[in-house]
């Protein structure tokens, strides 16, 4: 068997946490009170959170109540513990001192109405951070765009694979 190739890389996020060297990230308050919440009503967090997450409003829903539905019965299946966990993994894990280690393309692919990640605190960042990265912008597309912009996920990760 042949080894593998490394062609590229695919990112979608870096470190969100306001800190001096970090001035765009979010104050640890929201952080901390996202826990809270968590902690509180875990049902009622995970249905506001997603409803974020594919930026559904009172006037427009992007994705169908059932996959909705689905994501927080899915998020219902971790314990309180483990989703506690990956809210502090999410707050405090810093990828930024290795983002000059890729040295391969790198596709960062991000919605410009991200209501989780903003992208001026995360994916245009990182762009700058890796050499031989490209970002490609999506339009009003939220955190959720695996599901809400699909198709042009797949095409955009095709080509970039064809590369």
């Amino acid at each position: 068997m042949a080894a593998p190739r490394n062609r590229g890389a695919v990112l979608i996020t870096t470190r969100w946490l306001k800190t001096g060297d970090n001035p765009l990230g979010a104050e640890q308050t929201a952080f901390d009170q996202t826990a809270q919440a968590i902690r509180d009503d875990r049902p009622k967090f995970l249905a506001g959170f997603f409803e974020k997450f594919f930026n559904v409003t009172p006037v427009a829903q992007p994705v169908s109540q059932e996959l909705l539905e689905w994501v927080r019965s899915v998020g219902m299946q971790a314990s309180l513990e483990a989703t506690l966990a990956c809210a502090r993994s999410f707050t405090t894990t810093d990828f930024r001192a290795e983002l000059a280690a890729f040295k391969v393309p790198t596709l960062i692919i991000h919605g410009t109405d991200d209501k989780i990640v903003p992208i001026e605190a995360s994916s245009r960042l990182t762009a700058k951070g890796i050499a031989q990265s490209f970002l490609l912008e999506y339009e009003g597309a939220p955190h959720g765009l695996f599901a809400t912009h699909k198709a042009r996920l797949t095409t955009d990760l095709l080509d970039f694979l064809k590369v």
